[in-house]
């Protein structure tokens, strides 16, 4: 009975994995090899966080960046389905160009900030990610330019 309490929240969110690495470490008995896996949940209704998971094995990995991303959300402002203003952001290597675009226009941004963006619920906007080719920086560097926008 008490799972029927909380599933109808956790259905609401939908996960999209972004990336998975190996990642091999040399120990004195050989190789011990791990999982990385970063993971976008959102409820596109201006809702969206992501979490980077590690385990043993893929599937724990991504269990456990769904359960950090959605401890960590954050609310995006939409106004007329786009984002309510430009905005540039240098976040470590990265520097991120966010702007509101007309109806109709879709998401004309490229690679993580795509993913996001849809999983945020905003349908119409153009950015560019200038500089950095790292996924796990590019993706926190919007998540960080999510949270600079305004309420208006």
């Amino acid at each position: 009975m008490r799972q029927d309490i909380r599933n109808p929240e956790e259905k609401k969110f939908e996960e999209k994995v972004l990336l998975i690495k190996r990642v091999s470490k040399k120990i004195p008995g050989g190789n011990y090899v791990t999982f990385s896996a970063l993971v976008v949940v959102g409820d596109k209704k201006g809702k969206v966080g992501i979490g980077l998971g590690r385990g043993q094995e893929v599937p724990p990995a991504i269990q456990k960046a769904i359960t950090y991303a959605k401890k960590h959300l954050i609310t995006v402002p939409i106004k007329n389905k786009t984002i309510p203003h430009e905005i540039r952001l240098k976040y470590k290597a990265s520097k991120i160009l966010l702007k509101p675009a007309p109806e109709g226009t879709g998401l004309k941004v490229g690679s993580v900030a795509r993913v996001l963006l849809d999983l945020a619920g905003v349908e119409n906007a153009s950015g560019k990610i200038i500089r950095s080719r790292n996924q796990i920086v590019n993706t926190y560097a919007i998540m960080k330019a999510l949270q600079m926008f305004r309420h208006i």
